[in-house]
């Protein structure tokens, strides 16, 4: 390269370019050759330092991303954890659980998997001395029994049906009555229809009596019983000594 052109590139940063630059000593071409490629070396380096934080932008991305996926099946595991048990923590799970969760997520379908293979693969997982197993363990116990329940599907593709089953859910709520609207039904508990003693535990209302509808109480006021002015001779007796005032 020849000084001219150097040094009419240099004048074209040299409004970027440090003081040093412009000091020259010796031969002037090398001189301008060597500063010159500096230069833009150092430039080209500081283009490539800036490009990288997008990167790491990118994998933070991808890593919060996975880590969704995660809460949201450790959510549900914490769900069926701490189901029945108020002093369970959420962090370990027992075999009843573990069974209640492979059967309202139908993990068992009765055909790949059944409750047998859950308490197999649960026994086979969980430590000797222990009852429970923790997440990380319920893991692999989930990848075990989605090559049973998802056959002919690579291992990783099995998995992700797997977790996709349990994303989300949480346990069913059994044992709660439910109200039947049935002829049947409404003939057995309308109380206008009741006869014999069991007419006499409920009001014209339908509303229970209690205790006075179950037992034969004593009226001990002194008043024949059926008499409809109980309790008015008070009354009846300050009413006349007013009038004889």
């Amino acid at each position: 390269m020849c000084y001219r052109t150097s040094m009419r590139i240099l004048l074209r940063f040299q409004n970027t370019l440090p003081e040093w630059v412009f000091i020259s000593s010796g031969d002037r071409a090398e001189q301008t050759d060597y500063v010159l490629l500096s230069f833009l070396g150092s430039q080209c380096t500081m283009a490539d330092k800036s490009a990288k934080p997008a990167k790491r932008l990118s994998d933070s991305n991808s890593e919060g991303a996975a880590a969704g996926e995660i809460s949201a099946l450790e959510e549900a595991f914490r769900k069926f954890a701490i189901h029945g048990d108020t002093r369970a923590t959420g962090k370990e799970m027992h075999g009843k659980n573990w069974s209640k969760l492979c059967k309202d997520c139908h993990i068992i379908d009765g055909k790949n998997v059944t409750t047998t293979d859950v308490d197999i693969v649960f026994s086979k997982i969980k430590g000797k001395s222990v009852r429970t197993i923790t997440f990380e363990q319920f893991k692999e116990a989930l990848q075990e029994l989605s090559k049973k329940r998802f056959k002919g599907k690579s291992d990783e593709e099995a998995l992700r049906e797997m977790y996709k089953l349990i994303e989300g859910k949480g346990p069913d709520l059994t044992g709660v009555t439910k109200t039947v609207a049935s002829p049947t039904v409404s003939r057995l508990t309308d109380t206008s229809k009741f006869t014999g003693s069991h007419k006499e535990r409920f009001d014209a209302s339908g509303k229970g009596k209690g205790r006075a509808g179950r037992e034969d109480l004593v009226d001990n006021s002194g008043y024949v019983s059926g008499y409809k002015h109980a309790g008015t001779y008070d009354h009846k007796v300050q009413g006349n000594n007013s009038k004889d005032n």
